[in-house]
């Protein structure tokens, strides 16, 4: 059979998951295709020569894009991934094992890493890989569409097929890999033997991770090691700096208990890049202007990716969060297009301010403008009082493609698919 794969957006990564789905189906004797639309203008007539078409999507962004891609094909469609099950409207789900422990991804298949995000440190621009430990995670946050999937499991991949990708990343050029697991420290022994066996193998490799708050604060031991191992910067989902949010969204840890994290990895001379969920059904404008205050009291402005401000949230199918007593009075109905539930904040000008916010990081991001300056300009717009932004340091360690995942599209990326 010849099967056609498509990504929509993997937060800039080269897709792994498709690379690895590539890999099985090759194995089983099928002829495979792929193409990442967000790197390579999408053809319709590329879908003419499969037999069957499939979408990755492992994300809320990946699957709106899909389906607005699958309406412009006649072949059979499928989706696979996080979100497959989001997609029965418009392709039918596949159960392909994409947490399959001993894969190598094909990566031959995909784009080459320069065309991928790079990470920007001490001046300049490095070559950055994608690869994953583990699938699935231990938590169950409310708010994220892992664990209604998981359901708090947590799949660990074999270590010598992680550290076989890690080399052919390297192979191909890579100075920097980014694990993409939901949470790294889901299943520390597992990913402190990974980190030991790269940073031996290739001891100039660095690396980046996402971590819990409550986890970079209950492992707090491994930092150290963590750091002289490579590992550049944590990306932490803080979320909130309203405790009876992060109650809400049972993120199992406070705003104080995010600022313990940073100043423990910080010790350790790893960075912290926050996202942030500002928007919720319960946020009022002065919750917005204590989240900015409190990234400027931390020294987090250089270490926020902009976007992260404006950031509202999403209540997929399956949400934990739809049978929370608090989100009753805010709920609205489902928005087929959107793949979402729609819900109104209790003050209605915070609507208004997250679409005004949105529009200007979306505009000065396209001017690239320096986050300290676009963070003065959402403090400006917000009527947050003035702060001192003198010494705030620019160029931190970061990615050029800005990490957010259970988010709407924005506009600059529904144009890409559209072009």
């Amino acid at each position: 059979m010849r099967i056609l794969l498509v990504a929509t957006y993997e937060l800039g990564q080269q897709p792994v998951t498709l690379g690895v789905v590539a890999a099985r189906l090759r194995a089983e004797g099928h002829e495979v295709r792929a193409i990442d639309v967000s790197i390579d203008s999408w053809d319709p007539v590329s879908a003419d020569w499969a037999d069957e078409v499939a979408f990755s999507v492992p994300m809320h962004t990946a699957a709106r894009l899909a389906r607005d891609l699958a309406a412009s094909i006649a072949a059979p469609v499928r989706c696979f991934g996080l979100y497959a099950n989001q997609c029965r409207d418009f392709a039918a789900p596949v159960e392909w094992d994409i947490a399959a422990p001993a894969v190598l991804p094909a990566r031959d298949l995909l784009p080459p890493l320069e065309r991928y995000t790079h990470l920007t440190i001490d001046g300049e621009a490095r070559l950055v890989g994608s690869v994953v430990a583990t699938h699935g995670c231990a938590h169950r946050c409310r708010h994220c569409p892992v664990p209604v999937v998981f359901d708090g499991r947590v799949r660990r991949l074999d270590e010598a097929t992680v550290l076989d990708d890690i080399a052919q990343l390297v192979a191909a050029g890579a100075q920097h890999v980014t694990f993409t697991d939901p949470d790294f420290l889901n299943a520390p022994p597992h990913s402190l033997r990974i980190v030991r066996a790269l940073n031996e193998r290739f001891p100039r490799l660095t690396f980046d991770c996402t971590v819990k708050v409550e986890h970079i604060l209950r492992h707090a031991d491994v930092w150290a090691e963590m750091g002289t191992s490579g590992c550049v910067f944590v990306v932490s989902a803080f979320e909130s700096v309203d405790d009876d949010v992060l109650e809400r969204l049972d993120k199992g840890h406070t705003a104080a208990d995010a600022a313990l994290a940073t100043a423990v990895l910080r010790e350790h001379g790893i960075d912290v890049r926050p996202s942030f969920l500002p928007f919720t059904p319960w946020t009022r404008h002065a919750d917005i202007v204590a989240l900015l205050d409190f990234v400027h009291a931390h020294d987090l402005v250089g270490s926020v990716d902009p976007v992260q401000y404006t950031i509202r949230l999403l209540l997929p199918e399956g949400s934990l969060l739809l049978t929370h007593p608090d989100l009753a009075p805010h709920l609205g109905g489902w928005d087929e297009p959107r793949m979402s539930y729609s819900w109104k904040a209790v003050e209605p000008a915070v609507d208004e301010l997250q679409q005004q916010l949105a529009a200007l990081v979306e505009e000065q991001t396209a001017l690239d403008t320096n986050e300290v300056e676009i963070y003065r300009l959402i403090r400006e717009a917000t009527g947050a009082p003035v702060v001192d932004l003198s010494s705030v340091s620019i160029g931190r360690p970061r990615l050029t493609e800005s990490w957010f995942c259970c988010a709407e599209p924005t506009e600059a990326q529904l144009r890409a698919v559209a072009r």
